[in-house]
């Protein structure tokens, strides 16, 4: 017997899922209003790292789907309301004059209906450059300050100009002043833990080694906010980037140094043991790849891009007195090595050094690149960390340590950190880590120091005056002692030996 009723129970049911526009839409919108996902998120019951998958690429279903296709048509309401309400009543209330450009700003054009700034994300009149902004800083200023949120998003891009998935966003010269200086949520972050905890130091920082990861990645935002480039965030990734087992790896290898010299020179030796100040803080700055990874085959090697490479490394015949720039491998053939990596085995090779062949590459995923994509929120951890040295304030010294390690550590495949996923930032910035040490183990031997061992991303062990190449501190261009020990035998002494004979 056919049971129509339920046939026709279950057609009535069934609806077609809600339409969302495509991730960089979605972002877009959200911006153009001034609101950040934390605020998002919680209007739609969900977390802030949930909406940033969204925005990444990932798809809602069921319910969360229906409230976040709601938002996003409100949101596209909204805009075209204000456009239409700037273009009918122009910013300054008169007819809207024509533009008659100064010197130099030829590149100014007048829109016949206002766009998201590019600098504030409401409505703006002008274009400068073929990016819609304010021309006045007041303009500018007013609307960034009544969009304020707790979590400070990038500015929107220019929808006439929103580029396709995995492309750099180039963002044009700002014409308008910084509205306030940026507020200082590490000293923040500190005294209310402190207070919190009635001065505790113990406790406050533990409570804020807890937090480090939400609060590297607000800091992010607000030391982007203005940054010439925008980043994709959830990009797609190549399979050579996935782990290809729920506890294993992927393939890329980062070169970690883990080498001791084979052979000392006879007598016994005192060797210091120095520690490198803050790695994984100066491996920040590096050549990152910002948009989506593409691939590329071929030998020739773009600087203005970075990424990963697939190559044959060149043979290295130094292991005697010097470690393989490409780390402890013993299985021979191509690998996949980094930017960080490869540079240094180009530069090795070059006509300075003259100590390898040059690597020969295959293929690569690579994107455009600069180095100071993270420079401000480097710099920003610095000073906190060089003032909290200065006054022996060891709470925000170890809050701002688990900020930028915590923040490399979970960016990759982490259920810590889900608002940023770039395994290959992650192995970048690790593999520079490396190449610096291996540099400094460099400049050890040709200073004429006997380099012993080089471990990791900040031991190097030598035997000599070291005094004489590195500075003595705790700041990030300084070495710290960790230990002092002693190896090989003294030799014999003939006098005593022949006084044993008689």
């Amino acid at each position: 017997m056919v049971h129509y009723d339920a046939i026709d129970a279950l057609v009535a049911g069934a609806r077609q899922e809600a339409e969302l526009p495509p991730p960089e839409r979605r972002r877009q919108l959200r911006e153009a209003l001034g609101l950040s996902r934390a605020q998002v998120a919680r209007a739609l019951g969900v977390g802030p790292s949930t909406v940033g998958g969204w925005e990444g690429g990932r798809d809602p279903s069921g319910e969360a789907r229906d409230k976040y296709a709601y938002f996003l048509n409100s949101a596209r309401e909204k805009l075209a309301a204000l456009e239409a309400t700037a273009q009918a009543t122009p910013e300054d209330g008169q007819p809207t004059p024509e533009f008659e450009p100064g010197p130099g700003a030829d590149d100014v054009e007048v829109l016949h209906a206002a766009q998201p700034c590019v600098l504030c994300g409401q409505p703006a009149r002008h274009q400068v450059a073929g990016f819609p902004q304010h021309l006045d800083p007041a303009a500018c200023t007013a609307a960034t300050a009544s969009a304020a949120s707790v979590r400070a998003p990038e500015p929107a891009p220019a929808r006439a100009h929103e580029p396709e998935r995995g492309q750099v966003r180039l963002r044009p010269g700002r014409r308008v002043q910084a509205a306030a200086p940026a507020p200082d949520l590490i000293g923040d972050a500190v005294a209310t833990a402190l207070s919190q905890h009635g001065g505790d130091t113990e406790a406050a920082t533990a409570a804020l080694v807890k937090r480090a990861i939400p609060d590297a990645m607000l800091l992010l935002d607000v030391a982007r906010k203005g940054g010439r480039y925008d980043v994709v965030a959830h990009p797609w990734l190549p399979d050579i980037l996935r782990k290809q087992t729920a506890r294993g790896s992927d393939q890329i290898w980062e070169a970690r140094p883990k080498w001791t010299r084979p052979d000392l020179p006879a007598g016994l030796h005192q060797v210091t043991s120095l520690d490198i100040n803050g790695a994984y803080l100066s491996a920040l700055k590096t050549h990152l790849p910002i948009g989506q990874l593409e691939h590329s085959t071929g030998g020739a090697h773009d600087r203005r891009r970075a990424g990963v490479h697939l190559i044959t490394p060149p043979v290295w015949e130094h292991e005697d007195v010097l470690p393989n720039p490409l780390g402890s491998r013993e299985e021979p053939g191509p690998l996949w090595v980094t930017e960080p990596t490869l540079r240094l085995l180009l530069r090795l090779s070059g006509p300075k050094y003259q100590l390898c062949d040059r690597p020969q590459i295959h293929e690569s995923f690579t994107s455009g690149a600069t180095e100071n994509l993270l420079e401000k929120f480097r710099l920003t951890l610095k000073e906190a960390r060089d003032r909290a040295l200065a006054e022996d304030d060891e709470v925000t010294l170890e809050y701002v340590k688990a900020m930028y390690a915590k923040f490399v550590s979970t960016m990759g495949e982490s259920n810590y950190n889900r608002e940023l996923y770039r395994p290959d930032w992650m192995h970048l910035i690790r593999s520079q880590a490396f190449a610096n040490l291996w540099l400094k183990a460099h400049k050890a031997h040709e200073a004429g120091l006997t380099v012993v061992s080089v471990q990791g991303t900040d031991e190097l062990h030598v035997i000599g005056d070291w005094h004489r190449v590195f500075t003595e501190g705790r700041a990030v261009t300084e070495v710290k002692v960790k230990d002092t020990y002693s190896l090989g035998q003294a030799p014999a002494d003939p006098a005593a030996a022949g006084e044993a004979t008689d």
